[in-house]
């Protein structure tokens, strides 16, 4: 038995999280529902706008995210990621340990800043990201623990690393590893952003194919190229052996190498669809690495995605996880 079931490379963001009106983002020119790359003043101009808003903060990134949810199932997972030598730097470290996630925390600290992602949601639950990844932009193969990665059930990264070259090539050293390592690897596609700019960094991360590609519908049929969902799955197929569409309320599809599973949404008012994803992809990894089939990891990871849109934030806690969990057992 290895001792991690995911290894996950990804960037290092503490989460702002602020409640606004769409009135707000038209005011302050961004665009709805998707994640923006910032620089650091343009960021601060808008927290300065957002100065009367109250706000939540937590270590955040989307596979930091997933591989804490893996943990709250009560799985183990390891996470590469760069921070800075500054206050949020040691703040977003510390949560990772004290969510149960080792780390390459041993690594020597850049000088700079730790990034930042400022998340605006909107009454109709929906989220708008913008980043400034500071010294995460720096991410490189320095920060992989390559003894690690070869001792993971799966390697697994996201798709906002190909806005850095050298982010984008530390996730393909670390697949060219776990192909050679016999590892399977998992991707998300991240955002639809990620896809409709950087398609060609998207495809060079994947290379060849991965085992596991995570995407909503809006990215899977951005990388399919067609806006029909059966030419979409069937485009998919070329790029992972086995995959999963995300499709909101109305549940998911996922492929499982053979057939196409439906699996239904679980009713609820969504409050805040930050992190969604993430927590799909962290159940759904944590289900098959015990040895799940499809069906029932993906049920998994539906109920828990509807119990973190029911309130603000990333997350839920460990034993809301919990208590899920156990209605699958």
């Amino acid at each position: 038995m290895r001792k991690y079931q995911i290894y996950a490379v990804g960037n290092a963001l503490v989460d702002m999280e602020y409640e606004v009106t769409t009135e707000d983002l038209e005011r302050l020119g961004i665009d709805k529902g998707v994640m923006t790359l910032v620089d650091e003043a343009q960021q601060l101009e808008l927290m300065a706008h957002l100065a009367d808003h109250d706000h939540k903060r937590g270590s955040g990134g989307s596979a930091a995210n997933s591989v804490i949810a893996v943990s709250q199932f009560g799985g183990k997972g390891f996470y590469s990621c760069k921070v800075a030598n500054d206050p949020l730097g040691h703040f977003y470290m510390d949560d990772l340990i004290a969510g149960g996630i080792d780390t390459n925390h041993h690594c020597e600290r850049d000088d700079g800043h730790t990034g930042r992602c400022v998340v605006l949601v909107t009454p109709d639950s929906d989220r708008t990201m913008c980043t400034f990844l500071g010294v995460s932009s720096a991410l490189s193969e320095r920060e992989l623990v390559i003894e690690a990665l070869r001792d993971s059930d799966y390697f697994y990264t996201e798709g906002y690393l190909v806005t850095s070259d050298s982010a984008r090539r530390a996730a393909i050293e670390a697949k060219r590893v776990a192909d050679d390592a016999g590892i399977k690897t998992a991707f998300s596609l991240s955002d639809p952003n990620m896809v409709n700019y950087f398609k060609d960094g998207l495809l060079e991360m994947i290379g060849s194919g991965v085992d596991l590609l995570f995407a909503n519908e809006a990215e899977a049929m951005g990388m399919a190229g067609s806006d029909d969902l059966g030419t979409t799955v069937e485009q998919l197929k070329a790029l992972a052996r086995e995959f999963v569409i995300t499709r909101g309320p109305k549940g998911a599809l996922v492929y499982d190498g053979q057939d196409l599973i439906e699996i239904p949404a679980v009713p609820v008012r969504a409050v805040d669809t930050v992190g969604a994803g993430d927590m799909f992809a962290g159940a759904f990894l944590h289900g098959l690495t015990q040895g799940w089939g499809h069906r029932r990891a993906g049920e998994l990871a539906c109920a828990a995605s509807a119990k973190l849109v029911t309130s603000l934030g990333p997350r839920i806690a460990a034993e809301e996880s919990q208590a899920i969990l156990r209605r699958f057992a």
